[in-house]
Parts: C-alpha cells; sequence; structure tokens
C-alpha cells in the first residue's frame, strides 16, 4: 500500500495537466477566434486593454487586464512551477542522479539546440535574435495531454520522462528569463524583494507551517520585484522554493505538498487558459508574406519541430552511450523519439518568453512569434501523436507489463 501511494500521486498529477492542455487548446481557439471575428475583434481588445488600479497608501499598481494575467496570475502559475521543482529535488525524480541524468541532458539538449537554430537564422536583426530563448520552452500541459491521447498504451515511465524534461525546461527558462529578460533596475525595489527573500529563508528556517505568513512576504516581494524591473513571475518561483516540504500544517500534511494540491486545479484550469486567451489571440487579417515565412517565425518553427527533438535524442543518446544514464524500464528509444516529437509544443512558455523578449517593439514582431510558436506546436503536436500512435504496443497494459519484467530481468 506504501509504494501505491506515490504512484497514484503521479497518475492523478498527469491526468490533470493532460486535462489543462485540452483546455488550453480550447481557450486558443476560442481567443484566435475572438480576434479573426469582426464583431468580436474590438470586443477582446477592449477586454484585454480594460484598466485595472489599485491603491494602498503612497503605493500604486495601475495595469491592464493583459498586463494583470502576465505579470500577475502568472506569479502564481511560477509559483507551482517552484513548488513543482522542489518537491522533484527532494523527493521525486529529480532526487537520485541515476534518474535525473537522462531526463536533464535531454532537456539541455532540447534548449540549446532550438536556441542556436533560431539564433542563426535570425543574425543579422538585434531585435529579432534577442528571442532566441522562444523554442527552448517546453509547454508541460500540452504535452501530457496529447500523450493522454494514446491512453493506457503509454508507459508511466514514458510519461514521468516526458514531465522530467519539462521541468528542467521550465527551470532552465526561469534562469533565462531571470538572466537575459530584465528591463531598468531600481536599485531599492531590488533590495526590498531580496529582502523579502531573506525573511522567507527565515520563515522556512523557523518551520513556520501556516502558508498565510509566506503569502503575506510573498506578496510584498511580488510588489518589489515588479518595481524593480526583474519580471515579477520571478518573485513566485522563489516563493515556491522557500515553502517547507518536511513541515506539517495542522492536518498533518506537508506544507508543499498540500499548496501544490491547492494551486493545480487552479493553475491547470484557469490560470494557464486565461493566459492562452489573453496571448493566443492572433489577427491574420493583414498578416504578410513577410511575417509568415519572416526569419522570426521560421526560426521558432525550425526550434521547436526541429531543433527540439533532435536535441532531446542526440543528448539522451550520448547520455546512455558513455555510461551515465539508462533508458527507463518500458521505453525504447523510437519512444524518446516521439516524447522529443511532443516536446516541440512550447505554447505557454515559449509565448511568455516572446512577450518579454520583444516588450516595447512593433506589434510584427509579436504577430510573428505567434504564429510560429501556433504553428510549430500543432505540427509537433500531430507529428509526434502520430509517432507514438505507430510505435506504441497496441495492446496496452499487457504489453507493457512484458517490456516491465523484461527490463527488470
Amino acid at each position: 500500500m506504501v509504494n501505491s501511494r506515490p504512484t497514484s500521486a503521479i497518475r492523478r498529477f498527469l491526468q490533470l495537466q493532460a486535462a489543462g492542455g485540452i483546455l488550453l487548446l480550447a481557450a486558443s481557439g476560442v481567443a484566435l477566434l475572438c480576434a479573426n471575428i469582426p464583431g468580436l475583434a474590438g470586443w477582446y481588445q477592449y477586454f484585454l486593454d480594460l484598466p485595472i488600479e489599485v491603491k494602498l497608501g503612497g503605493l500604486e499598481l495601475n495595469k491592464n487586464v493583459l498586463l494583470i494575467i502576465n505579470d500577475g496570475l502568472m506569479a502564481i502559475f511560477f509559483l507551482l512551477v517552484g513548488l513543482e521543482i522542489k518537491r522533484e529535488a527532494l523527493d521525486g525524480e529529480l532526487a537520485s542522479p541515476g534518474r535525473i541524468a537522462l531526463p536533464a541532458f535531454a532537456a539541455l539538449g532540447g534548449v540549446a539546440l532550438p536556441g542556436a537554430i533560431y539564433a542563426w537564422m535570425t543574425w543579422g536583426d538585434p531585435v529579432a535574435t534577442k528571442g532566441w530563448a522562444i523554442p527552448a520552452a517546453t509547454d508541460i500541459a500540452f504535452s501530457l495531454g496529447v500523450l493522454s491521447l494514446l491512453g493506457t498504451r503509454v508507459p508511466l515511465s514514458l510519461k514521468v520522462f516526458l514531465t522530467t524534461v519539462a521541468v528542467v525546461d521550465d527551470l532552465a527558462a526561469i534562469v533565462i528569463i531571470a538572466l537575459l529578460y530584465t528591463s531598468q533596475l531600481s536599485l531599492t525595489a531590488l533590495l526590498l524583494g531580496i529582502a523579502g527573500l531573506l525573511v522567507l529563508v527565515i520563515l522556512n528556517r523557523l518551520k513556520v507551517n501556516h502558508l498565510g505568513a509566506y503569502f503575506v512576504v510573498g506578496a510584498i516581494m511580488w510588489i518589489c520585484v515588479l518595481k524593480s524591473g526583474v519580471h515579477a513571475t520571478l518573485a513566485g518561483v522563489a516563493l515556491g522554493l522557500a515553502i517547507p516540504l518536511g513541515v506539517k500544517n495542522e492536518q498533518g500534511e506537508s506544507l508543499l505538498r498540500h499548496l501544490e494540491h491547492i494551486l493545480h486545479p487552479w493553475v491547470a484550469f484557469l490560470i494557464l487558459p486565461l493566459f492562452a486567451f489573453a496571448n493566443a489571440g492572433v489577427s491574420f487579417q493583414g498578416v504578410s508574406s513577410e511575417v509568415l515565412f519572416g526569419p522570426i517565425t521560421l526560426g521558432i518553427t525550425a526550434g521547436l519541430c526541429l531543433g527540439k527533438p533532435i536535441g532531446v535524442i542526440a543528448c539522451s543518446v550520448l547520455i546512455v552511450r558513455i555510461g551515465l544514464a539508462k533508458l527507463p524500464v518500458g521505453v525504447t528509444w523510437s519512444m524518446i523519439a516521439g516524447v522529443g516529437l511532443l516536446a516541440g509544443i512550447g505554447f505557454t512558455m515559449s509565448l511568455f518568453i516572446g512577450m518579454l523578449a520583444f516588450e516595447g517593439q512593433g506589434s510584427e514582431y509579436g504577430v510573428a512569434t505567434r504564429v510560429g510558436v501556433f504553428g510549430a506546436s500543432i505540427i509537433s503536436a500531430i507529428v509526434g501523436f502520430l509517432v507514438l500512435r505507430v510505435i506504441l504496443p497496441r495492446s496496452g497494459s499487457a504489453n507493457q507489463r512484458r517490456r516491465t519484467a523484461n527490463g527488470s530481468a
């Protein structure tokens, strides 16, 4: 019974992510319709531009709906990412060097090669080249959503491999955002944000078991980081990493796991669909061939559709051949290739990085980014699904048990 609990938790997590991926697709479709139907396009833009103002003494936050979603709600998404990374690092797939080596190297290959391909294809345009990290990301919800369509034919170890690749991708994206996509710094606000982080560390060390204390400090830190010029979503990651895993609340539950359990449905079924709805509305009216076949669109497409699978597969082969890792039980090289294709579904994080990279630039950069991300993600999803549909065992659990037995032997 003890061994079944972690497996059940992983299965519930994967099911939730898969359902969230389907909802992401629906929200994106609605956004595209709203942006391209004349009667709805004006209302859609009006909703995104709607101002929201909050005043607290001398402190004032004045943002529109789009920025509230991208700077505020996405900080909650990154809080969940921080929680997942910490849990996996302390008590999950990332805790064992033997288990983390393969997906970690695969993920790094899936970050480096797409970025290099994009940079090569946009070389000569310094503004366009700033978006080199756009094709470096994998959307965990979308990719697992596509994988879930194959049902019980997919070994759990393959789902865990894809999940770990996406988590390491998220970690790499966080580092990239912190280092490269930071505007002019306000030293005072940044120092106050760092002070908030130190308070969170103290709360962690004192084993404070009330989430409210962490949230109050986290909210203040978020405001300071927002005002500092560093992207505010990084405050969410910092808060997630500060929540203790070993400390239990009054109900005897791990504080980190309890918060993760609370946030998952809100992120999967509200925050990410809202982000998709707010950022996926590309109007194709008047889109020129220069945008459709320009270096940004082609660089993103080539990076996600070619760079991702090649990088994932090549680094996986390399790390296994030199003896630092082994293939997961029940997983074949053809399955790794199929998952590499699904890793080309960038979507959420790719759109987010594109928004940061081309902030303040002309609208053509944003349109090219979204067209490239959509096109590449759709191609990767279809091709990856078809490849896995052909190579996965058709009899489902019986064949998987046989593969597991053979692998264990």
